[in-house]
């Protein structure tokens, strides 16, 4: 385990909040300091850190890697970040990112031809951890002269299964 500034501030206040409430039970400081001192550990682990996860979208950020993007698609996420910002598929022809990546799961619609735009090639990269979340990440990749010129990670809304499909 690494000991980070949060997680001491966060153990302080974990052990502060937990004396408070022990020494409404029982007014011997001696016994209450006890009891803080073994429970802190536990109540943190087991119900602040999860707590804390669960309602947070922290996610941790990832290089690419052609085998995780392949293997682990639900976990794309991670290294989409990376990805944008350091430019890593900018300039690769389609053949390569075909390589890289596997065939596009969808490609876009290009209303003002009326069809799908053979231009604009979308993968899933899976939906970030968190209560609260609704939505997908997606990343859509624009080829000129069929190499990479751009790069986009959109959201877009998941559609439960029970939900109801008309707007």
């Amino acid at each position: 385990m690494i000991i980070t500034t949060a997680l001491v501030i966060f153990m302080i206040l974990v052990f502060i909040l937990l004396f408070l409430f022990i020494r409404t039970i029982d007014h011997r400081w001696w016994l209450t300091l006890l009891v803080s001192i073994i429970l802190t550990p536990m109540v943190y682990f087991y119900m602040f850190y999860p707590f804390l996860n669960i309602v947070s979208s922290y996610h941790h950020q990832k290089h690419f890697s052609a085998s995780s993007w392949t293997e682990q698609p639900a976990l794309r996420f991670e290294m989409i970040e990376h990805t944008i910002t350091s430019d890593t598929l900018i300039g690769l022809d389609k053949k390569e990112i075909k390589g890289l990546l596997g065939k596009y799961e969808w490609l876009s619609w290009d209303a003002t031809n009326n069809e799908h735009n053979p231009n604009k090639w979308n993968y899933g990269t899976g939906i970030k951890p968190g209560a609260f979340n609704d939505k997908t990440s997606n990343l859509e990749i624009t080829f000129k002269n069929d190499t990479v010129s751009h790069l986009n990670a959109y959201n877009t809304k998941i559609n439960f299964d029970d939900e109801d499909e008309t707007p």
